[in-house]
């Protein structure tokens, strides 16, 4: 079966997240979503593991699901046509590991994934001798990425570990700031125990692809939501049965159940192209080069961004023949509302009352956005299908992200094209 997962996401107990990163959260926007296997993340936070472990139960090999009697209380205030979508759990942490390494200073984050309590149990013990666990829902650590790998696999040899949004200046396994040119590098003999990569919302599989080390490791995809209405901007999907060992082996070995990703436009990510926020200025890697990495107005060097990163390390070209994987590109189905209602904000009651409207008539976010048919969106709003037709045949507009700015996707090139667009569709 066609399973959607999303292994990276956090808890009201990590820094700047939302007070509703619970486990009934994350079930009941999950459900609204379509999302089927979800991490718990931040499991190295000692409350944070008490509280998912009262409140979920093991099932079939390996994931867990919500008490019944919690699901069951979720489920009556949901909209029918969502309540029979299928959620499992699985233990999940993002942990920043901050180390000197090679005369330099290297801050890391990565998602590690656990096949059952006692396995993050066994990891917890050990990373408490390093550091505070208690500190951060995502805690810092000051240990060598090639240790807390090593860490990992000695509590369960099961354990995946994914270097999470590797191309991010600041804190990826590739980024410009602090990262490392080479797997190698980075966890010397251990590196072939590294079977997986997050892209980030500023990369997407064509443009890792592009590296030849990265030939043969599963290209996964994550939302790294700090609130459960941000899960599923990105998202990993597998055709399997729905056990850990089928689920996390489908990444691990990057077989034909791993059958590819929902991504983010990556313009959309905020670390896509180079500048600094601060001098308002933007660039893309031809403008960066032709001014030899210099902030024009600061003379202080750029941030440089993923799409100049990539391209540095690359060994192939852009139009190398690609890994027969899926790649879908999305927009959240809350931007696409508040575009069509002419609004930047998602949260607006206009906004959230149609977004609920549209998964109580039509199903599920991804069902939408994917696999819906346009004339079954049609009958119910012509904007809509419209809207979903730009998405999925990737007649958008794009303006790219830079210095942790996100980028914008719209549907409209501007207010006048849509006003004109809209006016046409209901006078049809």
């Amino acid at each position: 079966m066609e399973l959607l997962v999303d292994l990276h996401v956090h808890s009201h107990y990590s820094r700047a997240t939302s007070r509703n990163c619970t486990i009934e959260g994350l079930y009941f926007w999950g459900k609204l979503k379509g999302i089927n296997v979800i991490g718990t993340g931040d499991f190295t936070h000692p409350e944070w593991f008490q509280e998912f472990r009262d409140k979920l139960t093991p099932v079939e090999g390996g994931l867990f699901e919500l008490r019944k009697e919690i699901a069951d209380e979720i489920d009556r205030t949901l909209p029918a046509s969502v309540r029979s979508n299928l959620i499992r759990f699985v233990p999940s942490v993002e942990i920043a590991t901050i180390y000197k390494k090679g005369e330099r200073v290297r801050k890391l984050h990565q998602l590690i994934i656990m096949p059952s309590f006692e396995a993050v149990s066994r990891l917890n013990a050990q990373l408490e001798r390093v550091g505070n666990l208690k500190a951060d829902g995502r805690p810092i650590l000051g240990l060598d990425s090639y240790e807390l790998l090593r860490f990992a696999l000695e509590a369960d040899k099961d354990t995946l570990y994914i270097p999470a949004h590797i191309w991010t200046p600041w804190f990826g396994l590739f980024g410009s700031k602090s990262g490392f040119d080479t797997l190698t590098e980075a966890y010397e003999d251990l590196a072939p125990e590294v079977h997986a990569i997050e892209t980030g919302l500023s990369s997407d599989p064509a443009m890792n692809w592009r590296l030849k080390q990265l030939d043969g490791l599963a290209i996964t995809s994550n939302s790294d939501a700090h609130s459960p209405q941000k899960l599923g901007r990105e998202a990993t999907i597998v055709n399997t049965n729905l056990t850990y060992v089928d689920v996390i082996g489908a990444i691990r070995t990057n077989d034909r159940r791993l059958a590819g990703t929902i991504e983010f436009f990556p313009e959309e990510g905020k670390y896509h192209y180079d500048g600094h926020r601060a001098c308002g200025v933007k660039f893309s890697p031809k403008e960066t080069k032709a001014h030899d990495g210099i902030c024009p107005v600061c003379h202080k060097p750029l941030v440089v961004g993923v799409d100049y990163r990539v391209d540095e390390l690359a060994d192939r070209a852009i139009e190398d023949e690609k890994p027969s994987k899926t790649v879908e590109y999305i927009v959240p189905l809350t931007e696409v509302v508040a575009e069509l209602h002419g609004t930047k904000s998602t949260s607006g009651k206009a906004v959230v009352a149609e977004y609920d409207k549209l998964i109580a008539n039509l199903g599920d976010e991804f069902s939408i956005l994917r696999k819906l048919p346009l004339d079954t969106i049609r009958e119910y709003s012509p904007q809509v299908a419209l809207a979903v037709e730009r998405i999925r045949t990737d007649k958008v507009h794009k303006e790219a992200g830079y210095d942790g700015v996100y980028g914008t996707i719209k549907v409209f090139k501007d207010a006048a094209e849509r006003a004109e667009t809209l006016n046409q569709l209901s006078l049809l």
